[in-house]
């Protein structure tokens, strides 16, 4: 095979793209050369870092679970079903991606919240309280981060062969046998990318947990409540905080790519 000849990139577009790039890059190098190296290691070992950055990967991952659960059977219905209304419903759940997080907070503490819509009900009924409790923030987590799986999702339903399920379903497979044997491991790659991005969303959310569960260490603050609260007190505690959700995010990420996420 012959290779391909370089193709001689645009100065238009090459100018640009490298301005985006240094954009995005520049406050990454920011924050590690104004890391404080030399006080790192007894800054990470203090209790209050340790416990809320268990919390933001306990909540996160809980929160990516309930996306999964009620997000990839919500992008079967979108890419696979048609009813009416359907284009509605598509931009309802695409809803919490441009709406402002402080605003989903305030919605989800009308509808949860101990006089909301759902939230009195809940706490008559079963004595459960959503709001400023940890299970609150797995909820605004997920309300923010739910539509990134469904997009990604969605998208691998619609790109998939559907002449997969067609001939599992004229051998005698039912919906769910179809559902869970066939077009599962066809959109693998697609839950994957959305459960990561999701995951990802999750552990860096900040406006809808502070206003639908609060602020109290230990069991609704997590790392980027933690990091606004020591930039008020402590920059250099909230540049090490802030490095530490860096560094996790990153190394997630990275090590699913190449495991989960790239399609073969």
């Amino acid at each position: 095979m012959t290779a391909r000849p370089r193709q001689r990139v645009p100065l238009a577009l090459l100018l640009p793209a490298g301005l985006g790039l240094f954009f995005l890059v520049l406050p990454l190098l920011g924050l590690l050369v104004r890391t404080p190296w030399t006080s790192l290691p007894r800054r990470l070992a203090q209790p209050g870092v340790l416990t809320a950055l268990r919390l933001s990967l306990e909540t996160a991952t809980l929160a990516t679970l309930l996306c999964v659960a009620l997000g990839v059977p919500l992008a079967w219905l979108l890419a696979r079903v048609e009813f009416a209304g359907r284009r509605l419903v598509r931009a309802l759940v695409i809803v919490p991606l441009v709406l402002p997080p402080v605003v989903g907070g305030v919605a989800l503490l009308l509808v949860f919240g101990r006089r909301g819509l759902l939230g009195s009900w809940l706490d008559a009924t079963f004595g459960v309280t959503l709001p400023f409790t940890t299970a609150g923030v797995v909820l605004a987590e997920a309300f923010v981060a739910m539509p990134f799986l469904v997009i990604a999702v969605e998208g691998a339903l619609r790109g998939a062969d559907p002449r997969y399920e067609e001939a599992a379903a004229t051998l005698g497979a039912g919906r769910w046998t179809t559902f869970t044997h066939v077009t599962l491991p066809l959109v693998a790659p697609g839950v994957a990318a959305g459960a990561v991005l999701c995951w990802a969303r999750a552990l860096g959310e900040f406006g809808a947990t502070i206003t639908f569960a609060g602020n109290y260490p230990g069991r609704t603050q997590t790392m980027p409540l933690a990091v606004y609260l020591a930039l008020e007190t402590d920059l250099q505690a909230a540049i090490v905080l802030s490095l530490i959700l860096l560094t996790v995010s990153v190394g997630i990420l990275a090590g699913l790519r190449d495991r989960w996420v790239s399609a073969p």
